[in-house]
This record gives structure tokens, sequence and C-alpha cells, in this order.
């Protein structure tokens, strides 16, 4: 007699194995302590032999018949149903291996060893907001551009589109990791070049007249927050770098030798290294700052850290702005950037030498490795130039 819900549901151990057959060699297996599965016994090239289908109730009568019936057909094809089992096991341990999330947190653990903390959490989290959950299970090699550009899209319409653009970049690295590694064929995150809605770029506010730059730096020079927040603001115009390139200064990149600092790539923007030469002013500063921090790993720690490895936080650089009376309408921290590229090109100075000053990225990525030290020697004059402009400013507007 076949078996029904209400018996299955209700039989329970009794402290022995027992076996409750639904016909077609498909049995309820009881184990002494209750535990239940079902079973099917087949014979195959004239063995016999036992399938395990799975747990009772994960896998319901319904269910289990079924699973006997597809493994009925599989017979009549001279298929074991027992390797087939195991050979889908294999397959699905093998796209569980290969799978996007599992090869994007290899490519993670792999690549952001000299990474910030702060960094690789952005990009996990962007990973396991928007990407993970569409495409993460899938084996990489199955995955199309229109499933990623779904879902990447999804991150548009919750107006996360500078996240969206961020995702597919690092997709896209993620793609080529698992080309190299032998996991993958293509890149094609490269297939959506153009797909997402274009960006549209911030213009930071800068003061650009001279006159109103001598009263900036004055009003840095005077700010009564923290020492290391006033050193931080009065290096920004010297070094004209973005914020977190500045919070996240380290003390083992400034060379006091050659008066350099060189930023590792995978600190910057555009992941090239970056050398900074240092006018002396910007030295004076960083000697005064190194007499508190000098023991520890960050140039400019966070309020009370000096020796715990905890950098400055890139908001304090802005709030201490507007502490020294500057509106984000007026000035942000990014427009020291937009200043010194202003006044530069308007003092002359070769174009070239600027956009390498300001580490805009060159769109040749082999020649980008290279590049860190271009126009290095025309570089250093033109940054110590500029500081030397920027304290004659100043003695203008005292003067004045």
């Amino acid at each position: 007699m076949k078996l029904t819900d209400t018996f299955v549901k209700r039989k329970q151990g009794n402290g022995k194995a027992q076996k409750h057959s639904d016909g077609g060699g498909l049995f309820l297996y009881i184990t002494p302590q209750g535990s239940k599965s079902w079973r099917l016994g087949y014979r195959f090239m004239g063995k016999q032999k036992l399938l395990v289908i799975g747990p009772y109730p994960a896998i319901s009568l319904k269910e289990a018949r079924e699973r006997r019936e597809a493994a009925k057909k599989l017979l009549v094809d001279n298929i074991d149903p027992s390797t087939a089992k195991q050979e889908a096991k294999a397959v699905a341990a093998s796209a569980s291996k290969n799978s996007f999330q599992t090869i994007a947190l290899e490519w993670l653990e792999k690549y952001s060893v000299n990474w910030t903390a702060a960094y690789k959490r952005h990009i996990l989290r962007r990973m396991e907001k928007y990407v993970f959950p569409a495409i993460g299970k899938r084996p990489v090699k199955s995955v199309t551009a229109p499933e990623l550009l779904e879902a990447l899209r999804r991150a548009e319409d919750k107006g996360a589109g500078f996240m969206a653009h961020q995702a597919l970049n690092e997709c896209g690295r993620i793609f080529r990791y698992a080309i190299v590694t032998g996991r993958a064929e293509r890149d094609i995150a490269a297939d959506l070049r153009g797909a997402l809605t274009p960006r549209v770029y911030k213009h930071f506010s800068a003061i650009k007249e001279p006159k109103a730059i001598g009263k900036l730096l004055l009003a840095l020079d005077d700010y009564k927050g923290t020492f290391t927040v006033r050193c931080a603001l009065r290096l920004s115009p010297l070094v004209f770098v973005r914020p977190g390139e500045l919070a996240l200064a380290q003390w083992s990149e400034i060379d006091f030798e050659k008066n350099e600092w060189r930023i590792p790539a995978e600190r910057m923007k555009m992941r090239q290294m970056h050398i900074i030469p240092l006018a002396h002013q910007a030295v004076e500063i960083l000697r005064e700052v190194h007499k508190l921090s000098g023991q520890g790993q960050y140039v400019f720690p966070a309020r009370g850290n000096a020796e715990k490895d905890t950098p400055m936080n890139r908001i304090s650089l802005v709030r201490a702005l507007r502490t020294a009376g500057y509106s984000k309408e007026e000035m942000t921290q990014h427009g020291f950037r937009a200043m010194a590229s202003t006044m530069l090109n308007e003092l002359g100075y070769n174009r070239d030498w600027i956009e390498r000053q300001l580490a805009h990225g060159d769109r040749n990525g082999v020649r980008a490795a290279y590049n860190y030290a271009e126009y290095l020697p025309e570089r250093r004059r033109m940054m110590q130039e500029w500081a030397d402009y920027l304290t004659d400013l100043k003695h203008k507007t005292i003067q004045a």
C-alpha cells in the first residue's frame, strides 16, 4: 500500500531501523532515533544498489516520488542514478568554487594587502549590496552582460548611480582576475561601457582670485582647532592632493632627504604611484607635525591617537574649513586642487607638468604604470615656485 502524507508525518522512531515502502523501490527510512529520509532500491547492470534521495521533510512525499520517476528514466537510458547524483554534486561543488562571489572574495583578499581597511570595506559593501544578490552564486563563466547590467541598473534606480559605476569598474577587475586564473574566458564588464547613465561630474567650489587666496592662507594659519588638523590644512594648498590621500598620509611615504612624498598606487584614485615634490614650506609643516606623530604610522592621526595608528577622518578637514569661515559654496577641501590647477595655468606653467602633478589618469594603462616620475625635475621647480607664490600672497595680504 502506498504511503500517505499523514502516515509519513506521524511515524516516529521506535529504537529500531524502519523501512516503509511506497512502491517502485521507493521507501521511507527511519533511524532508531527517529530521523527520516527517502531511499530508492534499484538494480543496475545486474547489481542491487541503493540511492539516498534526501531527508524528510526537506523532500516531501510528492517530490520523492518525482525523483523516483526521474531515476527510472535514467535507468532506461543505462545511466546509474547514483553515479548521476555524484556527478551533479561535483558540478555543483565546482560551480560554487568558481562562482562570481567566491572569485570576487578571493580577488579582494589577494589584492587588498596594501589597501586601507576603509577602501577594502567600501568595495565589499558595494559587491554585497548591488552585485552578489544578483550574480554572486552563478559560475563566473555563465554570467552574462545583460544580467550584470540589470543588477547595476537596479542600483541606478535607487539613486546610487555613482556606486553603480564604481561597482562596474570593480567587476571588470574581478572578471580579468578570473581570466588570468583560468576560470573565465572574457571580461563581460567591458561590454557595458556606455550602458550606464553617464555620471554628472560636480565642480568643487574653489577660491581662484589672488587676493582671496591670500586671505584664505592667513585663515588656515589662524585656525584654532587641533594641531594636526591645522597642519593638514596648511599643507593642503602646497601639495593639492585629494582629501582622502592627505588624511591617510603615512610617515613611511615621506622622504625628508629627497623632500618627496610618494603615495603608493593602491591609495591613489588612478592606481598608479604618485610623487609630490615637497617645497621647503611643506617640509617645515611636516617636521612640525613629526614631533607629535612621528612615532606612529599616520602623519595626521585622529585626535588623541598619535601612536594608535588611527588616521584622521577627511571630514575633519571639511569641518575645519567651515570653522575657518568658508562655506561649501566658497571653498571645499577638494577645491585646493582646482585652485592650484587654475592658478598654475594662468602663471604659464606647462599643462603637462600640472596634469601630472594633479595625478590625473593616463589613458594608456601600460604607460601609466611607469610615468609617475615624468617631468619630475620640472615639477620639483614648479612646486617650490608655487609655494613661494603662495607665501608672497600671504605677505601682501598682511601688508594691505
